[in-house]
């Protein structure tokens, strides 16, 4: 648990098994980053929109 973004179980089995799960701190990265997400997939058109007309544009410093 080096970030303490996910928490590492290992059991004494045969075969090996280990379990990973978010941490409290990574569960509040997942918030954050499903935010992202939702903006992103909300703006998705008119980002590229923009990026399509990023191209006609001369800027002159």
């Amino acid at each position: 648990r080096e970030d303490g973004l996910i928490t590492r179980t290992a059991y004494a089995e045969v075969p090996p098994r280990v379990e990973y799960a978010l941490a409290p701190l990574g569960r509040g990265l997942h918030e954050v980053v499903a935010r992202l997400i939702d903006w992103v997939t909300e703006h998705h058109d008119e980002v590229r929109a923009n990026r399509g007309e990023a191209g006609t544009t001369a800027v002159r410093s």
